[in-house]
């Protein structure tokens, strides 16, 4: 069964083409337009789908990578019906499983593509000027439009989780040059790599970065040397704990700060970030206690926590929509 065409003149292969374009648009604008991204999606949405026919996304849907996200959509659907929730809280909630149902269209247009490499080189292109412009509002704030030097666009902990991305992209490919002995690509991929890592050590970070990264330590040793990978790089990366300890004022401040708002929520139930982010993991896990199998339904969230807020003070009082974004 082929594709329809739905105008005069289809033309398929062009408009293949324009939808590759369209994806990398995306990853181009990811990193600093939240509206730009959305209109981008949207255009992508409305070429790509008149080019693809039913055995394309039969083939998708079949496979683990392409029919676990239409399942998951499928699981959020029916957990409508059972939310402890208004209706449009259920829907709210709802709607953020819909980016699901984008990933096997992705997967079928660049299983017939072979430029899927340009949305990789848009987005490091993108983030890469973010990096740029970073450095730059660091000497010259009035560059950032939030006022926060270092962080131009969007929020500290979008640019650091891109940053981190980028690096440890880098570091991978830096091996794969280095068993090649392509040694001069390999030491440049490298010192982009710690200028991203330098960003997030020096100018700003978010908590999530400072406990994600030792992780990718851990797993690029392990991927790429095995046992021996996994140890020599948790070794290195607690020399290079204690050195950026002593070396960076910046991290061992944000380390210093997050400690004492522990101890002040831990005391006092203090309303600090720190004590916020505890107390909705906590209450985190005890929704999912209470419901370990079916939970409490598509979009009850903001419920659980407006009812476990009930006659609370302090941190505990606080009943967030998205407690991450909280």
């Amino acid at each position: 069964m082929t594709a329809v065409p739905i105008l005069s003149g289809f033309d398929r292969v062009r408009w293949m083409r324009l939808a590759d374009w369209l994806a990398a648009g995306v990853a181009l604008s990811l990193p600093w337009s939240t509206s730009a991204t959305g209109i981008l999606i949207a255009l992508w949405l409305l070429v790509i789908l008149p080019t693809l026919d039913a055995g394309m996304l039969r083939r998708e849907f079949a496979s683990a990578a392409g029919g676990l996200p239409v399942l998951l959509w499928v699981l959020a659907a029916i957990g409508l019906l059972w939310a402890d929730a208004a209706w449009s809280d259920r829907l709210a909630g709802f709607d953020k499983f819909h980016r699901l149902l984008v990933i096997p269209l992705l997967l079928a247009q660049y299983r017939r593509s072979e430029r899927g490499i340009w949305v990789v080189y848009a987005f490091f292109a993108s983030v890469f000027c973010l990096l740029l412009a970073s450095w730059a509002s660091v000497f010259v704030p009035g560059l950032s439009l939030h006022g926060d030097p270092g962080v131009p666009v969007k929020d500290y902990i979008m640019q650091s989780a891109t940053f981190l991305i980028c690096a440890f992209a880098l570091l991978g490919r830096a091996f794969q040059d280095a068993r090649a002995q392509h040694w001069r690509q390999a030491l440049g991929l490298v010192v982009l790599a710690f200028l991203f890592l330098a960003n997030i050590v020096f100018v700003v970070t978010s908590r999530t970065a400072l406990l994600v990264a030792p992780a990718l330590i851990l797993l690029l040793g392990w991927r790429e040397f095995g046992w021996r990978g996994l140890f020599g790089a948790g070794l290195l990366g607690s020399l290079l704990g204690v050195a950026l300890w002593f070396g960076s004022p910046y991290l061992r401040e944000r380390l210093i700060v997050t400690v004492k708002e522990w101890q002040d929520y831990r005391v006092n139930n203090a309303m600090n970030s720190t004590g916020l982010h505890i107390e909705f993991l906590k209450k985190s896990v005890s929704f999912i206690k209470a419901a370990p199998l079916v939970g409490h339904g598509t979009g009850s969230i903001a419920q659980q926590f407006r009812n476990a807020a009930v006659g609370e003070a302090g941190a505990s009082s606080v009943a967030p929509a998205n407690p991450h974004n909280q």
